[in-house]
């Protein structure tokens, strides 16, 4: 597997460096692909990202991280976990973000999929969460897929935001 973190049968995962300025830019700079966050970003913003999830990997061992086709090594997206505070408590986040492209093929499922799997087996997480707008029904599916229930919704980024979670099985 070598400097992957791990694979699916479609996907392998990789920490991001920033040769993938780019390929993350053909997500950031769409305003559809980017509909449910606060704003599309330049490269510079871009470039603060890649550090910004570099540092996390470096704090903390997870981060999001770069989610490509295994047989072409076509970049499709991100996906994997960010530290949240909420409601007075660090949890897991479970997010991801694709290129339009690839949108519709399932990879948001498998990746998701693989994340949590890895989130439990591997980092003994005890939950999982994932921060959806409401509004994002394609995300909501994957998280009912995931097996993750509305929790709460909160307010956070001047916005309202369900709050899915999920256990590990006992």
């Amino acid at each position: 597997m070598g400097s992957f973190i791990m694979e699916t049968n479609r996907l392998r995962f990789r920490k991001m460096n920033e040769q993938d300025t780019a390929n993350l830019l053909k997500i950031f700079s769409d305003s559809e692909s980017m509909k449910f966050y606060p704003s599309t970003k330049g490269e510079e913003e871009t470039k603060q990202w890649i550090n910004w999830m570099t540092n996390h990997y470096h704090a903390y061992g997870i981060g999001l991280w770069i989610v490509e086709h295994r047989e072409t090594s076509e970049f499709l997206g991100q996906c994997g976990f960010v530290l949240q505070k909420l409601n007075q408590r660090i949890e897991a986040e479970l997010g991801y973000l694709f290129v339009r492209d690839a949108w519709g093929k399932g990879y948001g499922t498998e990746a998701s999929l693989a994340c949590k799997n890895y989130g439990f087996e591997t980092l003994k997480l005890s939950k999982i969460v994932s921060l959806i707008d409401p509004e994002n029904i394609a995300s909501s599916k994957i998280a009912k897929k995931l097996g993750m229930s509305i929790e709460s919704r909160i307010r956070k980024w001047d916005k309202e935001m369900d709050v899915y979670s999920v256990y590990p099985l006992m």
